[in-house]
């Protein structure tokens, strides 16, 4: 029999780093309740109105719930953003279905001749961070006349090498003897793909629409670059426009910024980790 006795050591050592992390959130749901001039008195000294230290609530004096308040009654512009957000973040997701899963299926499942130099092309395109195809991207956007639209952020997003490349993981894991008898009952390629593609690769599909999700829905440079028009800007750029004077509307902000993105997660987190199972499992 195992002894348990590492358990509580290793358990602590895993706690800390979750603890901290949650630290964050913790404060920011404080600041979230805590009035404007509670937390302008607490953080004084870090805005340069007062002397000593400036000292987070870790638990609001008086909970209010005004910043949630003049947030969703008195700000317009917040929600102009938040669906500014939901538009872009859902039309990416949607546009790597259409676009990304019948490519992901080809380089994964169908042989041709040139499928290894277009999938090392795809895993280079992958690893390329936004600031190196930044100025192609806008070059090609601009010529287009797509500049400070909605499409300016989507399209790019919808055409990522980043979301076939973990589809294809997910393809990997189906059994060529199910292609093959497939075959053999005269199915084509897209009944195939339909059929047994489609339901079989969920878990890698749903894993990239998830990681996808919550890239698009917390991007910042790419709308900063592509979009002039504030009335186009998402939440990430609405939050650092928030003055320090107003730091309760920025924390109930930042909260209800976090929940879709939490949300998502959390139901999508079954499908990640079948995803990471799949990739791992390849027949030839």
């Amino acid at each position: 029999m195992r002894r348990r006795g590492g358990a509580g050591p290793a358990l602590a050592v895993l706690c800390a780093p979750a603890a901290l992390s949650w630290a964050a959130v913790w404060c920011m749901a404080c600041g979230a309740v805590t009035g404007q001039s509670a937390l302008a008195a607490a953080l004084s000294p870090a805005l340069g109105a007062g002397e000593g230290y400036a000292v987070w609530p870790l638990w609001p004096p008086a909970p209010s719930l005004a910043p949630a308040v003049q947030l969703l009654f008195d700000t317009p512009q917040f929600f102009v953003m938040f669906w500014n957000t939901c538009a872009q973040a859902f039309g990416q997701v949607a546009g790597q279905l259409l676009a990304g899963a019948g490519a992901a299926w080809a380089l994964s499942r169908l042989r041709f001749r040139l499928r290894r130099p277009l999938l090392a092309v795809y895993t280079v395109l992958m690893l390329l961070p936004f600031q190196v195809t930044m100025v192609p991207s806008y070059l090609v956007l601009d010529a287009l006349g797509l500049m400070d639209t909605m499409w300016a952020v989507i399209l790019p997003g919808a055409f990522s090498a980043f979301p076939v490349f973990i589809m294809a993981k997910g393809f990997d894991s189906v059994p060529r003897s199910l292609l093959e008898a497939a075959a053999l009952d005269g199915a084509g390629y897209a009944r195939t793909f339909w059929s047994i593609g489609l339901p079989l690769g969920m878990p890698g599909i749903l894993s990239a629409c998830v990681l996808c999700f919550l890239e698009a829905w917390g991007a910042v440079e790419q709308p900063m670059t592509f979009l002039k028009n504030q009335a186009l800007w998402p939440l990430s750029l609405y939050l650092p426009q928030v003055p320090a004077s107003a730091l309760s509307l920025a924390c109930a902000a930042s909260l209800l910024m976090l929940a879709p993105a939490v949300l998502v997660f959390l139901f999508g987190q079954d499908y990640l980790e079948l995803g990471i199972q799949s990739a791992g499992l390849k027949e030839g």
